[in-house]
């Protein structure tokens, strides 16, 4: 007969082998880095004459932050939740808020999205590879592996956080013309969470850091809908389905694989 001790170690061992199973399951997942939370957009490119248009987040991320993207310009959190199309472009909103031709950037103007309908020429093609390059053997302006040279990393990817506070990067935080000016901020303290195993450290949380690159209209309502914590109970399984912390800790931000970025409180 198994004494309720010994019953506890053995459930305590099975989860922990599922749970690092799906780890494992999800490692395999993981894109190369230059390829992680590459974004394929294909909604309507497949009906006309143009292949997906293929976008990077490294590189965007490296001058912007989260809330810019998400928030003043719109964009879904959700795959294929946008709608992108030429003509919505043309007119100013989601890629076109910042890729119109005329908007400047450090030194030079940002090239435009598309042209209009019917009047694509051979210049204005070689434009539009930059995007629409699913497939296509299209030499970038910027490359992963130069881009990211000096860039701190952890288990191969780049470390966005200390980057920034480094200043290596500084993502800018306002759009001129699309953007609302706002006060700063004020900065929460960091709380834990406890962990529901007792072999793994508890959480610790910060809504500064956060806050550098999201903001607080980028996780609530809509993917933390309480603000009072111990409100909702997530487990890894629901992360790993990519709820809650895995909405972008599984595509773009660090991969949850990374235990010890979030479980740093150290187990008494």
């Amino acid at each position: 007969m198994i004494s309720g001790r010994s019953l506890k170690t053995v459930v305590l061992a099975v989860v922990s082998l599922v749970l690092c199973l799906s780890a494992t399951a999800a490692a395999r997942k993981i894109p190369l880095p230059e390829n992680y939370g590459r974004v394929v957009m294909d909604n309507y490119t497949q009906r006309g004459e143009f292949p997906p248009v293929v976008f990077d987040h490294w590189l965007h991320r490296a001058n912007f932050t989260c809330r810019v993207c998400h928030v003043d310009i719109g964009f879904a959190m959700e795959a294929n939740g946008t709608k992108i199309t030429a003509e919505a472009n043309r007119k100013g909103f989601y890629c076109g808020a910042c890729h119109d031709g005329k908007r400047p950037f450090k030194d030079r103007k940002i090239f435009a999205a598309c042209s209009e309908k019917g009047k694509v020429s051979d210049a204005d093609k070689m434009r539009c590879d930059r995007c629409h390059s699913w497939r296509k053997n299209v030499k970038r302006e910027y490359d992963y592996a130069t881009f990211t040279k000096d860039f701190p990393k952890r288990i191969g990817y780049v470390d966005w956080e200390t980057a920034e506070e480094k200043g290596i990067i500084k993502p800018a935080d306002f759009l001129e013309g699309v953007s609302i000016k706002r006060a700063k901020l004020k900065p929460q303290k960091d709380f834990s969470i406890k962990s529901q195993g007792s072999w793994m450290a508890d959480i610790i949380f910060s809504h500064e850091k956060h806050a550098v690159w999201n903001g607080c209209e980028l996780c609530h309502p809509e993917i933390f809908p309480s603000v009072k914590k111990g409100q909702f109970r997530y487990t890894m399984f629901e992360i790993y389905r990519g709820e809650y912390c895995g909405l972008c800790h599984l595509n773009v931000a660090f991969h949850a694989i990374d235990c010890s970025r979030c479980h740093t409180k150290p187990v008494k």
